[in-house]
């Protein structure tokens, strides 16, 4: 079988198994659709041995130890996860930055907004403080294209980094450096209002064109104005618009 070193190269390799001689088992969480997609991603007798965790619920200590994965794999998760489970359960985050830098929230629209063109997906450990844990391996992104287009790059991207870890079982490196923070934006950071050029209001509309982000906006006293589908073209920009009532 043929994985992604996450460097472009490929290596063959088999997988673990436990000194038993049963197979180790793995869970995938995530409460996206691409988490999904992510899960359908992985190579096949990977998958057979792999739980698709997408309810909140569902990632509960009385679960895990049910399933009892040597890793718990998190692709995109939006709630806090409990410190017994990253406690008992090895848990790993796959971040859209390379950590240290853009520790926090939205890291895709926080990257593309700052001008960023490229980054560096991050896979770490799950610890108390945000972002802060050691680090497995880290594999590069262009940030080109709508959110969406983004999303479909990373997919193959971070299944390759889940079975490179589970091939490996790498021991995870402390980050160094020092942290820069991002702020979680909020759906009101989307509006067109202030952009200062034609290509910030590109960035702002492909920035969050993918399922589960607001469009990027425009609103006059009584219409709402949404943004999606952006292209330049001869240094204009071209979108698809969506004219809706203001909300309350």
């Amino acid at each position: 079988m043929r994985l992604s070193t996450g460097s472009g190269e490929f290596r063959e390799t088999k997988w673990k198994t436990m000194a038993s001689g049963t197979e180790e088992t793995y869970v995938v969480a995530s409460s996206m659709d691409w988490g999904r997609r992510v899960f359908d991603a992985l190579p096949a007798d990977l998958r057979e041995r792999t739980e698709l965790i997408g309810g909140r619920d569902d990632l509960s200590l009385e679960n895990l130890r049910r399933i009892n994965p040597k890793f718990v794999f998190l692709p995109h998760w939006s709630y806090k996860i409990p410190s017994e489970v990253f406690s008992e359960f090895d848990c790993v985050i796959f971040h859209m930055t390379d950590l240290p830098y853009g520790r926090g929230g939205s890291p895709l629209q926080n990257l593309i907004i700052r001008g960023h063109t490229e980054t560096r997906v991050s896979a770490l450990r799950c610890v108390e403080q945000m972002d802060a844990g050691p680090i497995y391996l880290k594999a590069p992104l262009s940030l080109a294209g709508s959110a969406t287009e983004i999303f479909d790059r990373l997919t193959p991207i971070v299944a390759g980094m889940i079975a490179e870890i589970v091939a490996t079982d790498p021991e995870p490196v402390p980050q160094i450096g020092e942290p820069t923070e991002f702020v979680r934006r909020k759906p009101a950071d989307g509006t067109l209002r202030n952009a200062p050029s034609i290509q910030v209001a590109y960035d702002m509309i492909r920035m969050l064109d993918a399922d589960g982000y607001p469009d990027a906006f425009l609103e006059t006293d009584t219409l709402r104005f949404e943004f999606s589908n952006a292209e330049m073209k001869d240094g204009s920009l071209e979108a698809r618009v969506v004219v809706k009532p203001r909300p309350d």
